[in-house]
């Protein structure tokens, strides 16, 4: 079996699982029950492999037949995550390629490889029957690489979970790139793959699928706090989000291109986003603990914000100005504010500083009668559209991102409300 296979819902097996399961610590069972729980709507966002016409595209920018990737999704990479490998190919020219997940990633790494200098790809997976049938599907597509079985016996100092036994790896690394294990060996355990970031050249390039998924964003935080010569970003363009991480050459460093995203059905992605809200709401919030700084400076803005608006309600000399003027604003502050619901009433539109220039504050009634505030800004959080939550005394708020703006929900509404209602507002923005 290989990736050009049928897509099946859950990774393969891997090798040797029920004899290993009876040493699995108790807390690592824990977490992968827990995480087990909340994870399936992102599993649901991975059936979806990428637009017909991404894929078109992206056998042509790599010279692969028409039916070379006829089953992509769940989990295998996506479109947009092997767009995501051949921009880097392009860009490097890599000597040395390491991969970490063998499969469709595979085939197409070999094949940009091929057309960009012809650098090697080393790739490293715990199923060796899938190495072998991965290896034969890429001579029959007429590419190369370094296939090689590691079995999940090893451990990484400071990282949950069994790691590759990897061997014959190259001194020097200048694509890493990082589609395994499957979390259900441990939500944290692809962090581990820091063990190999000695070994990055200057100007190398990481890429981490799966980015969004709240195990993979715990590590990110991780990895930036212990690699601060290393930039990382989530990058939208696919199903699961994908994390870039450049080593610096220099003290400048050059942004990894956005990649648009693509269209999705309207329906399909208002109902997954109310599950994911509580799903990632919940999680990362629970087991992050502190927000990085930018994060942390947005909540409390927002947080501040809320209070403002609420003062100027209660102050008869204050004048309330109900009038949402959306294209007045985006023109004067630069800030797009998403649709509100048609059945709420807006009492306040207020414009703020903050630290990152102008801000945005919408006080609203909802359609039950709840006073919720909206603050907009341009600003960099761990959220996406995904909406996370925190927690301050007698009210919660709910923040999420699209494109460079960042936006916060604030309300004396329960965690639960707070969280449905902004992910409402994401899902149509």
């Amino acid at each position: 079996m290989t990736s050009r296979n049928t897509t099946p819902l859950f990774s393969l097996p891997t090798d040797g699982d029920e004899a290993r399961t009876s040493g699995t610590p108790v807390s690592d069972m824990a977490y992968r029950l827990a995480f087990g729980a909340i994870g399936w709507p992102w599993l649901l966002f991975s059936l979806w492999g990428g637009r017909k016409a991404e894929k078109r595209r992206l056998l042509e920018r790599v010279g692969l037949r028409e039916d070379a990737l006829p089953n992509l999704g769940s989990w295998k990479a996506d479109t947009g995550f092997l767009h995501r490998i051949v921009d880097a190919v392009e860009e490097l020219c890599p000597a040395n390629v390491v991969e970490l997940g063998a499969g469709a990633t595979s085939l197409v790494c070999a094949k940009a490889l091929e057309q960009n200098g012809g650098g090697t790809l080393h790739s490293y997976d715990q199923h060796a029957g899938f190495v072998e049938a991965t290896r034969e599907w890429l001579a029959e597509e007429g590419a190369e690489a370094r296939m090689a079985h590691a079995p999940l016996t090893a451990s990484v100092q400071g990282w949950p979970g069994r790691w590759y036994d990897l061997s014959n790896l190259p001194e020097t690394i200048d694509l890493l790139i990082i589609d395994g294990p499957p979390w259900s060996v441990h939500p944290f355990v692809r962090g581990a793959a820091d063990c190999l970031f000695d070994r990055l050249s200057p100007g190398a390039i990481v890429l981490l699928d799966d980015g969004a998924r709240p195990g993979e964003r715990i590590v990110a935080r991780r990895w930036r706090e212990r690699w601060p010569q290393i930039d990382f970003e989530r990058v939208s363009g696919s199903t699961k989000g994908t994390l870039v991480g450049r080593k610096r050459r220099s003290a400048e460093v050059i942004a990894f291109p956005q990649r648009p995203v693509p269209a999705r059905s309207a329906g399909w992605q208002r109902a997954a986003m109310l599950a994911l809200a509580f799903a990632g709401g919940w999680i990362v919030n629970a087991t992050v603990g502190e927000q990085p700084a930018s994060a942390a400076s947005f909540i409390e803005e927002a947080d501040a914000s809320y209070d403002a608006s609420q003062a100027r309600l209660r102050m008869a000399s204050q004048l309330e100005s109900p009038l949402l003027d959306r294209r007045e604003i985006a023109s004067a502050t630069g800030i797009d504010l998403p649709a509100i619901p048609a059945e709420w009433t807006l009492q306040d539109v207020q414009v703020y500083p903050s630290d990152h220039g102008p801000a945005v504050a919408l006080v609203m009634e909802t359609a039950t009668g709840e006073s919720v505030s909206m603050f907009a800004t341009r600003e960099e959080t761990p959220a996406e559209k995904l909406p996370l939550l925190e927690k301050r005394e007698g009210r919660s708020l709910a923040y999420w991102e699209s494109g460079p703006f960042a936006y916060a929900l604030t309300g004396e509404v329960g965690s639960d409300r707070v969280l449905a209602l902004a992910s409402d507002i994401a899902a149509g923005s």
